[in-house]
């Protein structure tokens, strides 16, 4: 195998790492931004769980945020603004990258 082509599978094994860790923090973002809007809601316990599951679930729907910050939108109506949300997805990304670094 030439230096090239070991360079090459070198990269590639990068971008498949980084692609799966990025799934991963998106994942465990959604799930943290969806307990704190379970809370927003009363919601506890694994009526929260289940809540936050439907969240990640929601992210599916589309490529990007949007699909997640609409169900957020409609779900928390008055009680947390579209702004606030997208300010919490970022918290949230920071702190589910944190997480998933440490269990590394």
């Amino acid at each position: 195998m030439t230096t090239f082509d070991e360079r090459e599978n070198a990269f590639e094994a990068k971008f498949a790492l980084d692609s799966e860790l990025q799934f991963k923090a998106e994942a465990r973002r959604n799930k943290l931004i969806g307990l704190w809007a379970a809370d927003l809601l009363g919601k506890m316990g694994i009526e929260a769980e289940e809540y936050a599951l439907d969240v990640i679930r929601s992210d599916f729907e589309q490529p990007g945020d949007d699909d997640v910050i609409r169900k957020l939108t409609a779900d928390l109506e008055h009680k947390a603004s579209e702004s606030e949300i997208r300010s919490q997805l970022v918290v949230f990304m920071i702190k589910a990258k944190e997480q998933i670094q440490n269990e590394l």
